[in-house]
């Protein structure tokens, strides 16, 4: 009987509002990362951005958790309310920490396995942000939500693979002659940043998984 009722009750529908706007603010600090792996100049310009683009994202993460505290009728469950929103949160924090260790190590120069890694990123980001509108109708886009978590967690597979050749080329590069055991060590950093970006990218891909099979 209470389910009926609850089925009935207007839902709080602005969360869906609210998950567009971080999406938007996750999309752009991926642009922002992306563009700093451009090198020289552009690591300085861009920085600043990521900071803002992170800040933008927990603005809306605090209004979302407000906001489950103090709406009676939700559009899904709460859990999965605030797991939705603190992974994609999670996802753009993994992004302020690479922006903040380029910037620690005067990073300057990135490897082509960067660049791509970084391509991955935006890519799961602009996949992020096409998926979580789609949550207001689950039932009809449950197999397009599917698809499109389904390509970030291939993208996370795809990324790993990334990682791994452009440690063993920089393991190669930086052990011959004597090597360089500092640039190794700020190389493997940056590298273990981004590919803890991605990974966090999959960590929202499950979630609105679950809520796909949880709702649908």
């Amino acid at each position: 009987m209470l389910g009926w009722f609850h089925a009935l009750m207007p839902k709080e529908e602005r969360f869906f509002d609210l998950f567009a706007q971080h999406s938007r603010a996750v999309v752009a600090g991926a642009e922002a990362l992306r563009a700093m792996l451009n090198g020289g100049d552009a690591v300085a310009r861009n920085y600043q951005l990521v900071m803002d683009r992170e800040q933008d994202a927990d603005d809306v993460t605090r209004e979302v958790l407000i906001a489950v505290r103090r709406t009676f009728i939700t559009p899904f469950d709460r859990g999965n309310i605030r797991d939705l929103i603190t992974s994609m949160d999670n996802s753009i924090d993994q992004m302020q920490k690479t922006a903040k260790a380029v910037k620690l190590f005067e990073v300057a120069v990135f490897t082509p396995q960067m660049k791509e890694m970084a391509d991955a990123i935006v890519k799961c980001a602009r996949l992020v942000q096409e998926g979580v509108p789609l949550l207001k109708s689950i039932s009809k886009e449950a197999n397009r939500i599917s698809t499109l978590t389904a390509e970030i967690s291939a993208l996370e597979g795809r990324t790993d693979e990334m990682h791994d050749s452009g440690l063993h080329e920089l393991y190669r590069t930086n052990s011959a002659s004597g090597g360089n055991a500092l640039a190794f060590f700020v190389g493997n950093e940056v590298y273990d940043h981004l590919e803890k970006v991605v990974d966090r990218f999959d960590d929202v891909a499950n979630v609105m998984h679950g809520i796909v099979i949880e709702h649908a």
